[in-house]
């Protein structure tokens, strides 16, 4: 059995080869809604954590609850997905592994809110 190609490739072409694989999974999932507002909800409050943070680290703690809502996204768009090439028809395992990753999705964007809730009760209400 030949191995993939891919498999072969060493060094920075590896790395080259890996990151243009990682853009077309960007490109690839700016066409699915959820990450779409995600991302674009990200333009808007990545800029917002520099200014709401008083140090280094809440603005880093606001910044990666914002990409880690995305990066689970992604995560969750990859599962469904592979179910959905495995075939259109209803089944219950198909069913429980999209509703995982939809849970997950859930868990990280109640983690970004209350993450953010704080920092702006803290450094703006109380302020």
């Amino acid at each position: 059995m030949e191995v993939n190609p891919q498999k072969k490739r060493t060094g920075l072409n590896r790395v080259r080869h890996a990151f243009g694989y990682s853009l077309s999974g960007l490109h690839a999932a700016w066409y699915e809604k959820a990450f779409r507002q995600e991302a674009v909800a990200s333009f808007v409050m990545l800029p917002i954590a520099f200014w709401l943070g008083r140090t280094w680290l809440e603005s880093a703690l606001l910044i990666c609850s914002v990409v880690l809502v995305m990066v689970v996204e992604l995560l969750n768009t990859g599962i469904e997905s592979a179910i959905d090439r495995i075939g259109p028809e209803w089944h219950e395992l198909a069913k429980r592994a999209k509703d995982i990753g939809s849970a997950a999705v859930l868990l990280s964007l109640l983690l970004c809110i209350g993450i953010w809730t704080a920092a702006v009760w803290v450094n703006v209400l109380r302020a």
